[in-house]
């Protein structure tokens, strides 16, 4: 089965992404750009904006699309996650939902931390790396 799911690609002005630190299954305790699954109905790009508001307490609009990657899920379905590249317009940063933690990252900083498998090559791939 697939399952529908988004995730936010934001930058700071610095240039630093932000990410999440995950307190429950899938990935759990591995950082992340903020996501999860679209609900019934909403698009993923609502969901995108949804989940990042959530584990984040940022509001944010979605700029473009960024690509798509096909993530594992339990019961041996699959996540379809379409990432979007979005820019902060309100909110103050704090980890919410289901993130234990969230902050901005540049990109040595960020290769030092446990990654959810494959965000990497994925931000690499769509030429979305923090400074």
């Amino acid at each position: 089965m697939l399952i529908a799911a988004a995730g936010g690609i934001v930058f700071d002005e610095h240039r630093r992404l932000l990410l999440v630190l995950r307190s429950l299954p899938p990935a759990a305790l591995t950082w992340s750009v903020p996501g999860g699954k679209c609900e019934p109905g909403e698009s993923p790009a609502a969901a995108c904006v949804r989940e990042v508001g959530e584990e984040t307490g940022l509001a944010v609009e979605v700029i473009r699309w960024a690509g798509r990657v096909h993530r594992p899920a339990p019961g041996g379905s699959q996540f379809v996650i379409d990432d979007f590249l979005c820019g902060v317009v309100g909110g103050t940063l704090r980890a919410g939902d289901d993130a234990a933690e969230a902050g901005w990252f540049d990109l040595a900083a960020m290769t030092g931390l446990p990654l959810a498998a494959g965000l990497l090559e994925a931000l690499t791939d769509w030429d979305l790396l923090p400074a």
